[in-house]
């Protein structure tokens, strides 16, 4: 591999601006090559002189580079230096608390190791931290070096070894080793005082993810066959349904039933091309969920798992269609269905993904807590995914209604009570999507004292209300009015919409996708950084927005015209919905990536508690000593195997990496 493309698989997104500009570098180096006068036409003078004035410009920029590394790794190590000190601090109070409580029999166990648990998870991201800095420093050492010895191949001169000699080598981002050292006394700290002594355990919590992992064969297998069997056993199913010998209305019930799941399988195999484009982009979403970077879901677990619910849910609806010849009842099968995905979820047990069922339901119940607790990204984003999945929440709405007033599996009765004359329950669930937003932003506020963006975003999901409010109120005084132009309620639920819609759409653009920035130089209307590559994809996605946000007057005058029935039309803007969540995705985190990046923030931020007067006092005699920061607590750790040590790039392992790039 080239050591440009090894570069760019391995540097640390969010710190991209900050690494040597290798690839500028190296254009400049062939330009100048390209542009030199012939030997044949000049004298030798005239092309010295030529290479000279290069020379100059080209080790001027190697300089700026060099500084701009050097002012960057120093920062970063400063703030690790205090990281650390604030950690070997907690620790000390932390077990100096539990021996006290132990001496004195005090009923606090659980809470002890409670903090324990969390000063763990600190020092395993304090550890990964380290791990990225230091490998932010191999990195550009390697890129200095190649760089300067392909100066002076093509050149056919050694002044760039005498330069790497001079000024990178003498510099703080190869002399300095405080990193090692920070690794070492992390290291030394986790095995003796978290792990009792025992280092393999400790490195095993410690371990570090490789930055170029790679899928497994088995599950790209799976997700081929469980995707390729659901779409032959959905072709099986919509001809069955056409020559299925049935009542219209009991197909019309099934439609409802198992609209709600399909939307989700649908909606976790659309998450899997989001993380898929979020990865190959640059766009660290695990960072941005707070993930746990030892253990997390990739693209093809999401679309191996919506595979393998895909044909769970086609099999359980072709055992519908044909349950007169299987003697079941029809309707068992959408409640099994329901209750297999339920059961998925909450399986107490630890398999079937889980740690990723348990984040979800974890993140589920602060959504719905949401005014008590403090409102991190990951709860507000899966809440607004709520909020174009609450077709699917109205349908499960139906499902329950009909399973507990349904005394007949075989046959289907009357079902307005639970879709068009529910004026009580559809309604405050149509709503609750939007009063978990609405109830995050006012918990943001409370906590961040900004009235804006939060009371504004407030006010956008409180829109939400008014227009569910006034469509019902226009359903349930129909009767009352000959025309529906007479009703008032038509009017006012029309004006509700409209401005829903453009204050959502306005919302989107400007706020969540940060667009329309009027001074981006480059990319008229979108910003003047951007993630993804082609401008393009932002102006589909700006109109494909504002299209799909006025689905609600598309389907109005479709089905109010008769051109296409409600239910089909209900279903069409469903799944649109999810598209447009889909797409609206990939530019809410890019977004937030770009935040990420100029706080330089690249690994999760687990404090354990705030720094006070002492802690400072501290940190500034600490890195005051010559030697800087050393464990206060020395014991012999024993001797360590040489494979230890968690490097995810070593200097010898980039050295690898094809000499002629």
């Amino acid at each position: 591999m080239k050591f440009a493309e090894h570069l760019t698989a391995h540097i640390t997104p969010e710190w991209r601006k900050q690494y040597i500009s290798y690839e500028e570098m190296k254009a400049m180096l062939y330009l100048v090559v390209e542009e030199a006068p012939s030997a044949e036409s000049v004298e030798p003078e005239i092309i010295t002189r030529h290479f000279a004035n290069f020379d100059e410009h080209f080790f001027h920029f190697c300089d700026s580079e060099l500084k701009k590394i050097n002012t960057f790794y120093s920062e970063k190590l400063a703030e690790a230096t205090r990281k650390f000190a604030t950690l070997q601090n907690e620790l000390q109070i932390s077990l100096a608390n539990r021996a006290s409580a132990k001496n004195k029999n005090q009923g606090k166990p659980r809470i002890q190791t409670r903090k324990l648990q969390e000063i763990k998870l600190a020092f395993s991201e304090f550890y990964l931290s380290l791990i990225l800095l230091q490998n932010y420093q191999n990195l550009n050492f390697t890129g200095f070096r190649k760089i300067l010895k392909k100066h002076d191949k093509l050149l056919s001169v050694d002044t760039g070894a005498k330069w790497r000699v001079e000024h990178v080598e003498a510099s703080h981002i190869y002399t300095n080793k405080d990193i090692d050292r920070l690794i070492h006394e992390t290291e030394g700290t986790v095995t003796l005082e978290l792990e009792g002594g025992d280092r393999q355990k400790a490195m095993k919590r410690l371990r570090v993810p490789p930055l170029n992992e790679q899928q497994s064969p088995w599950t790209t297998f799976k997700v081929g066959l469980f995707s390729g069997s659901f779409i032959v056993l959905f072709l099986a199913v919509v001809l069955s349904a056409i020559f299925h010998e049935g009542g219209v209305n009991s197909l019309k019930v099934a439609f409802s039933l198992y609209r709600g799941p399909l939307l989700l399988i649908i909606f976790v195999f659309l998450m899997g091309v989001n993380v898929y484009g979020w990865r190959s982009s640059g766009v660290n979403h695990v960072l941005i969920f707070e993930l746990d970077p030892r253990n997390h879901l990739s693209e093809q677990h999401l679309m191996e798992m919506a595979a393998i619910f895909g044909v769970i849910w086609t099999l359980s609806l072709l055992s519908f269609l044909y349950s007169s010849s299987l003697s079941i009842p029809p309707f068992a099968n959408p409640l099994a269905l329901t209750i297999i995905m339920v059961v998925f979820l909450v399986n107490p047990f630890k398999t079937f993904r889980y740690e990723a069922r348990f984040w979800t339901l974890r993140v589920i119940g602060r959504i719905i807590t949401a005014p008590f607790f403090r409102v991190g990204f990951a709860d507000f984003w899966l809440a607004d995914q709520l909020n174009s999945l609450v077709n699917a929440l109205l349908d499960f709405q139906f499902l329950i209604c009909f399973y507990i007033t349904s005394d007949d599996w075989l046959e289907v009765g009357d079902t307005s009570q639970c879709s068009s004359k529910s004026y009580i329950v559809r309604p405050i669930v149509n709503c609750l999507p939007a009063w978990f937003r609405f109830a995050q932003c006012l918990r943001r506020y409370r906590d961040s004292k900004e009235a804006f963006p939060h009371l504004a975003n407030a006010g956008k999901y409180s829109t939400t209300f008014a227009v569910v409010i006034f469509s019902t109120l226009r359903a349930m005084n129909a009767d009352k009015y000959e025309s529906k132009y007479d009703n008032p309620y038509f009017y006012l639920w029309i004006l509700a919409a409209v401005v829903s819609t453009l204050y959502a759409y306005t919302w989107d653009i400007k706020m969540d996708w940060g667009l329309l920035d009027t001074s981006a130089s480059e990319n008229k209307l979108l910003r003047e950084e951007t993630v993804y590559s082609s401008p393009a994809f932002y102006y589909f996605a700006m109109i494909e927005d504002i299209i799909l946000r006025l689905m609600w007057a598309i389907s109005y005058i479709l089905t109010e015209n008769e051109y296409i029935s409600s239910d089909i039309m209900t279903s069409l803007s469903s799944f649109l919905e999810v598209f447009r969540r889909f797409v609206w995705n990939f530019f809410r985190l890019e977004n937030e990536h770009l935040n990420n990046c100029g706080k330089f923030r690249a690994v999760r931020d687990i404090s354990v508690a705030p720094l006070d007067s002492s802690d400072q006092t501290q940190i500034l005699r600490m890195m005051d000593e010559d030697s800087g920061v050393v464990n206060r607590r020395r014991r012999r750790v024993g001797k360590k195997n040489k494979d230890d040590k968690q490097v995810l790039m070593s200097e010898e392992s980039i050295q690898e990496t094809d000499e002629t790039n």
